[in-house]
């Protein structure tokens, strides 16, 4: 990850069980500028219980109300056969390739594909032995918060950091799909930075690109937005996820919006220093002749900044000139005694 925000495409389930449309995805979110394409790794059974109890059936109100976790997951799920042709696909791509493991067995499968980076999902964040597991891979990690309290925060830091894992970036994320701009509420992210020392950044599931440059504003170092090939594919997370032009064009704001952002620094650059020439600066404003004293008929600050700096007009008032000079001149102290 470099100074400028770490942008990632989530592909999630919008791969559709396609393998062709996989590799399409991450071919369009290198076009579309993204830093890294993340995919999911879980099965039904690494996740959830095959089991037709009401604890286990989405209730109302979910994208997906009445469908069972079971199902939803079998349908959301990217093959674990593919995993390696798409690392291999962004490697030639030239595109970052990660992924949010959700039990031990999907960390050790991408251990050997060298995933180089870790997300732990908001609905893992309370999945402590899990985290202990990837911290201890000392890889950097990502920790979403959508459901998360600061107990629960507090924790998973705690927990990474007990393994000497210290690279964690938390994301403010609003676990709801698509997320309501009010619900939003960036200013947590300055208190992650404060409260746990951390990087920080966005897990954005609200429409548009608004609210991921205000958080780039707000001193966001990574945001993650889901990606779709695009707005035809269908599939379970299509309704808030993003297509090519769109994920283009909040790219492109973004790194706008960091060069608006520019730096800290009063270093001038070199068109504001030769701005400067159009400051204020000390020009005697009538013909004088030697021996005239200088008053405010005669000395004036004006445009442009070739004279004296104007912070000496009380300091010549009343001194006398030591030649005649016309109006126009600049003015400097070796003209007058």
């Amino acid at each position: 990850m470099n100074k400028n925000c770490f942008i990632i495409a989530e592909m999630s389930a919008n791969h559709c069980g396609d393998i062709e449309i996989a590799k399409e995805t991450i071919r369009a979110a290198k076009r579309a500028g993204a830093n890294a394409v993340k995919i999911q790794t879980f099965t039904s059974d690494t996740i959830t219980l095959n089991c037709r109890h009401d604890d286990f059936k989405l209730k109302k109100g979910s994208l997906w109300e009445n469908k069972y976790l079971y199902e939803l997951y079998d349908e959301a799920h990217l093959p674990w056969e593919w995993h390696k042709e798409l690392f291999d696909l962004a490697k030639k791509e030239e595109i970052i390739i990660f992924s949010s493991p959700f039990d031990k067995t999907a960390v050790d499968f991408l251990e050997k594909l060298n995933c180089p980076i870790y997300k732990i999902a908001s609905f893992e964040i309370t999945d402590i032995p899990l985290i202990k597991y990837i911290a201890k891979k000392q890889k950097p990690i990502i920790i979403s918060t959508g459901i998360a309290s600061y107990n629960d925060i507090s924790l998973a830091i705690d927990t990474c950091r007990k393994e000497g894992n210290k690279d964690i970036t938390l994301l403010k994320c609003t676990s709801s799909y698509p997320a309501p701009i009010d619900e939003a509420n960036l200013k947590l992210m300055t208190r992650f930075a404060n409260d746990f020392d951390v990087k920080i950044g966005l897990s954005d599931h609200t429409a548009g690109s608004l609210v991921p440059i205000l958080s780039v504003a707000m001193g966001a170092k990574v945001i993650e937005k889901h990606f779709k090939l695009n707005d035809s594919i269908g599939g379970p997370d299509a309704s808030f996820s993003v297509n090519e032009n769109d994920f283009k064009s909040l790219v492109d704001n973004i790194r706008m919006a960091e060069l608006a952002l520019g730096s800290e620094s009063y270093q001038l650059t070199e068109k504001q220093i030769s701005a400067k020439s159009y400051s204020r600066s000390l020009y005697v404003s009538a013909d004088v002749k030697k021996g005239d004293i200088v008053t405010v008929e005669n000395i004036k600050s004006v445009r442009p900044g070739y004279g004296l700096h104007p912070k000496y007009f009380d300091e010549v008032i009343n001194k006398k000139y030591i030649k005649d000079i016309s109006k126009g001149t600049r003015f400097s102290l070796d003209l007058i005694i």
